[in-house]
């Protein structure tokens, strides 16, 4: 008999209304398996960036949300949010130390932990993103492609169980894209990922998730998605 998947991610009913009384989020239910790719898509302002940053606490509406079976509230924040690495859309948001060392060896840092510790998780992060050797160089010195991998090295120096991942591909030129897709096809954590590369989505994440004025449009396997011109249109997106 086959054994059941755990849930990485639950949200039951959430809404969130910034301060200036703008509704991002209205009502969103959403469920991710461990192990899932899945993108989030929809127009400018349809509420994927505020969803992303729900999964950390960064930002806090009303519903319910479950971290790997934690729910993410008060007396259980701390560990449900240290499951979420959350990487922005901008590298140099993330990066802010001298050297790459620095900037990886941070979080684990902050989490505690022994420094031969901490030197072997940057190690083995800096492995997974292919910047082996890069521990002392500046981070400003380096490509927008390098950064984004320093940037994603960060926060899998954490071991976070989910990688949230704001715009991937932004910026970046064909061979940069080509490696980021590499990169992320070859973890192990779930990866959820705000994006409007439509070419990206079909090449990386089965699962697509349409939002539009904050709410789920639509939640599919991408080939039958992207295979919706009428769909795809109506929520200001075209097919790869």
């Amino acid at each position: 008999m086959a054994v059941a998947s755990s849930i990485a991610v639950s949200i039951r009913n959430l809404s969130f209304s910034y301060p200036d009384g703008h509704m991002a989020l209205h009502g969103i239910d959403l469920s991710i398996t461990e192990g899932e790719r899945v993108a989030l898509v929809g127009p400018n302002g349809a509420g994927k960036s505020t969803l992303l940053l729900h999964l950390n606490g960064t930002l806090r509406g009303q519903g319910e949300i479950e971290i790997a079976g934690r729910p993410l509230r008060d007396g259980h924040f701390a560990e449900a949010r240290s499951a979420v690495g959350l990487v922005f859309q901008n590298p140099d948001d993330q990066l802010f130390s001298p050297t790459v060392f620095e900037d990886v060896a941070f979080g684990p840092l902050y989490m505690g932990l022994p420094k031969e510790e901490v030197r072997q998780r940057v190690e083995r992060a800096l492995a997974e993103v292919g910047m082996s050797g890069m521990e002392e160089r500046m981070p400003h010195h380096l490509s927008l492609g390098e950064r984004k991998r320093i940037a994603i090295a960060t926060v899998l120096s954490m071991n976070p169980a989910i990688l949230a991942v704001d715009e991937p591909s932004m910026g970046l030129d064909p061979r940069a894209r080509r490696g980021l897709i590499r990169l992320l096809a070859g973890l192990e954590q779930t990866v959820i990922a705000c994006t409007h590369d439509m070419h990206l989505v079909r090449d990386l994440f089965p699962r697509t998730v349409i939002l539009d004025q904050g709410q789920i449009a639509a939640d599919g396997p991408t080939s039958a998605i992207l295979a919706d011109t009428a769909l795809l249109e109506k929520h200001g997106l075209e097919a790869p």
